[in-house]
């Protein structure tokens, strides 16, 4: 059994839906975006403002040539994605979690007993959702869409040195516009209970 479940999704795609019923259906704590940066303030000294700024963003000085080695030296963002490192392995070693987003997948590699999973879905249908959810128009999701996918690409790449979305990258992949977001949370706690 799979007791540390990661979800990467593309923005629209309902990760973080199919996150919180997966945790829900298999009685594990759920982990986002917001409690990873709360523990990642709670257990440093970055401050919430600071943390705020930061959002899957890479360093204005990437291609600078700026040391990665040096943690005195590095930028303010590196920092904080240092913080979030740590968060995320503090919460998957209790295990009996889904962790959504991060780039989860990457930190928790070497981790035993976990199931790394991405969630896409075709343009259409992840502009259809998110313009409900987000009362917009479709041209302006459609923007919001394309500006998130390239920052998580960039984020991706520039922090771990891989490419997000990458099937290489993952053991589940599962497209939401085809499964349906029920289809996936299914599929997901079936793999899970199974390997």
């Amino acid at each position: 059994m799979k007791n540390i479940i990661t979800i990467s999704r593309q923005f629209g795609a309902g990760g973080g839906t199919i996150g919180k019923a997966v945790a829900e259906k298999l009685g594990y704590y759920y982990c986002d975006k917001d409690m990873i940066l709360k523990a990642a303030v709670e257990a440093g000294n970055l401050t919430p403002d600071e943390i705020s700024s930061f959002d899957e963003k890479v360093p204005w000085e990437f291609g600078l040539g700026q040391s990665l080695f040096n943690y005195s030296t590095k930028t303010l963002d590196e920092k904080i994605f240092e913080a979030q490192k740590e968060a995320i392995r503090k919460v998957a070693e209790k295990g009996n979690c889904v962790i959504v987003g991060r780039n989860a997948n990457i930190i928790l590699k070497e981790f035993e007993r976990t199931l790394h999973v991405f969630v896409s879905g075709t343009e259409y249908f992840r502009v259809k959702r998110m313009a409900e959810r987000m009362n917009s128009s479709e041209d302006k999701v459609r923007t919001v869409l394309h500006n998130i996918d390239k920052a998580r690409h960039k984020y991706c790449k520039h922090y771990t040195g891989t490419e997000f979305g990458s099937a290489e990258f993952y053991d589940l992949c599962l497209k939401s516009s085809t499964l349906g977001i029920d289809g996936c949370v299914d599929i997901i706690c079936e793999t899970a209970k199974n390997y």
